[in-house]
Formats: C-alpha cells, sequence, structure tokens
C-alpha cells in the first residue's frame, strides 16, 4: 500500500466514526429521558467511568473540550434534575465543585438500558467477538488523540 492509500484510509476510517457517531447519537437522543442531554449523559459517564465522585467545572470543559459556558449550562441541567450538586470548593473560595448524585448515577444506568434494543440490534448484525475485536483499535486510536489534546 502507498503512502496515499494509506492516508486515504486513514482518513475514511475518521470519516465512518464521524458518521457513526452522528448517527448513534441520534439514537440516544431518541432513548434518553426528556431530562437529560447527551452532553448530560456524557458528563454522568464520565464520572462513573472514571470512577470519581467529584470535579471542579473548568476540569471537566477542558475533559470535554466545550467553553465554560458550555460547561456551565450542562451543569445546570443535571443540577435541576437532580443528577449532580454544585457547591463550593473548600480548597478554593472562588472555584466550585461538582459531584455526581446517586440520582446522577442511577440516571447514566438508565440511559444505557434504554440504549438495549438497539444495542440487542446490533448484536445480530455483529456477534459479542466481532466488537470485542473492534475494542483494542478504537482504545488505542482514542488515547493517541487524548494525548494530542492542549
Amino acid at each position: 500500500m502507498s503512502a496515499a492509500d494509506d492516508l486515504r484510509a486513514a482518513f475514511q476510517v475518521f470519516n465512518e466514526i464521524g458518521i457513526i457517531e452522528h448517527l448513534s447519537r441520534t439514537e440516544f437522543e431518541r432513548v434518553l429521558p426528556e431530562d437529560l442531554s447527551v452532553a448530560g449523559f456524557s458528563v454522568l459517564n464520565h464520572f462513573v467511568r472514571l470512577n470519581k465522585t467529584e470535579d471542579a467545572p473548568a476540569r471537566l470543559a477542558r475533559a470535554f473540550q466545550v467553553t465554560k459556558g458550555a460547561m456551565t449550562y450542562t451543569l445546570q441541567r443535571l443540577e435541576d434534575a437532580g443528577h449532580i450538586t454544585i457547591g463550593a470548593d473548600p480548597c478554593d473560595g472562588r472555584g466550585k465543585v461538582v459531584c455526581i448524585t446517586e440520582k446522577g448515577r442511577a440516571a447514566r444506568e438508565d440511559a444505557i438500558a434504554r440504549l438495549t434494543p438497539l444495542l440487542s440490534d446490533l448484536l445480530k448484525a455483529f456477534d459479542g467477538k466481532s466488537f470485542a475485536a473492534m475494542l483494542p483499535a478504537l482504545a488505542r486510536l482514542r488515547a493517541i488523540l487524548d494525548a494530542r489534546r492542549d
């Protein structure tokens, strides 16, 4: 394979990932409860996936590569729904601390459960081994891109 072919293949992978992201986001938005957006779910998932109980809004904004204003909006909606609490940072009087609540953890689990019909349909086309086989390459790609941030 030539260098040009390699570049074309790399672009095609990113193109497929982009299309898959759009299609999967649309499917997810259809099943999420009204008080939870994909952005909100992503914040809750971030806490659970990384086994965190608290984080600072600015760190969350950096982690999601969004503006502080966009993160503030998402956090306010999550707080209004009872999925998180936002309080003063005891180490920095000017800062805030975001904490996930048990209701937030339950909302994350409920959102994942709502995806079960889609995942079951996908498992009819791809067996679990196919999905498992995709994971190492996708995780490596994510790690490389994540290291390039900032």
